[in-house]
């Protein structure tokens, strides 16, 4: 994998036969292709949860923020 992406050159001229996306079974959303020389490929996109977390100061005007951190 390079950057933000994932290239699969394997995948290049070839001819699709299906295309599929399977519903959510709680591993993720697979999307599958059938190719016409027999071969496929599916992945599985999967939403992980995430945590923002911020302490702030209140009172009058904007908020002071203390910290924020996110994973």
């Amino acid at each position: 994998m390079q950057g933000n992406y994932i290239e699969c050159p394997e995948l290049a001229g070839k001819t699709i036969q299906t295309f599929r996306i399977h519903r959510d079974a709680g591993d993720g959303t697979n999307v599958e292709i059938q190719l016409t020389d027999g071969t496929s490929f599916s992945c599985v996109l999967s939403i992980k949860p995430g945590v923002n977390a911020s302490l702030y100061r209140g009172g009058v005007g904007t908020p002071e923020i203390l910290f924020c951190h996110e994973f």
